[in-house]
């Protein structure tokens, strides 16, 4: 099971978007798929259980962490070990960190052999569910908007990154920086070109060479309303929307050699 964190260390860039309409895609290949919300904000949990197509897990999040010995005694092709608000409270049991870190990757032993690949959405803050799951991960995706304070922070994320890799993690690999929610704006225009010149390297690259990017589109929202994948909206902008989608998630799947 290849197990992937989509981390940045802000809200609001697209976050779950990304984590939900991937999953659909993987999903749509045929693999058996698993994805872990530890965002008490539940953007991901509520979307994909209003969308119907996961199997809610026995686990919650929450029991993962906190609970030793815990599995999913429900497995489907498309499950969900959802948010629950309890998660707040994660943070202040600083004393229980390593076990939550323990028990986490416990869990995903247990479920190894259930699944293809895990789709780990975390929330922004650099707390203990943010670093335990880049712990636990053989590969971190990274959102970003494209405005100046998000391209400050692309430094101070590479920096948690390669420290996690250091000291805790050799095997973490950076798929690379996704930006999101992207609109033709002049503004956000120079601000892509001055993230190609600055972190050429740690974009990731579509078969055509191009830099992949996801495009601010009323399709993706409509569907994260309704928890469906975008092709499945019955427009025209929907199919689009699918097509600009596919093409990143290809190069996603490539680089993990899925």
């Amino acid at each position: 099971m290849k197990k992937v964190v989509a981390s940045n260390q802000k809200g609001g860039v697209g976050k779950s978007a990304i984590i939900c309409q991937y999953a659909h895609y993987l999903n749509s290949l045929g693999l058996r798929v698993l994805v872990i919300d530890l965002d008490h904000q539940k953007n991901t949990t509520k979307a994909l259980i209003t969308g119907g197509a996961v199997t809610v897990a026995n686990v919650s999040a929450f029991d993962m962490l906190t609970k030793e010995d815990q599995t999913i005694s429900n497995p489907e092709g498309f499950t969900l070990v959802q948010a629950t608000p309890e998660l707040t409270a994660i943070e202040k049991n600083g004393t229980l960190h390593n076990s939550f870190a323990t028990n986490y990757q416990k869990f995903l032993k247990s479920v190894d052999s259930l699944f293809d690949v895990c789709l780990i959405d975390t929330n922004p803050n650099p707390d203990i569910r943010q670093v335990a799951s880049l712990i636990v991960s053989d590969y971190v995706l990274s959102p970003i908007q494209l405005n100046q304070e998000a391209i400050d922070g692309i430094g101070g994320l590479l920096k948690q990154i390669q420290a996690i890799n250091q000291k805790l993690n050799p095997n973490l690999k950076l798929i690379g920086i996704l930006p999101n929610i992207v609109e033709p704006t002049p503004f956000q225009k120079d601000n892509l070109k001055a993230i190609v010149q600055h972190f050429s390297k740690y974009l990731i690259k579509n078969s055509d060479g191009s830099y992949a990017f996801v495009k601010k589109t009323t399709a993706i929202a409509e569907a994260q309303a309704q928890g469906i994948p975008t092709n499945k909206l019955g427009k025209t902008s929907g199919f689009t929307a699918w097509a600009e989608l596919k093409t990143v998630f290809e190069s996603i799947n490539k680089f993990m050699e899925i």
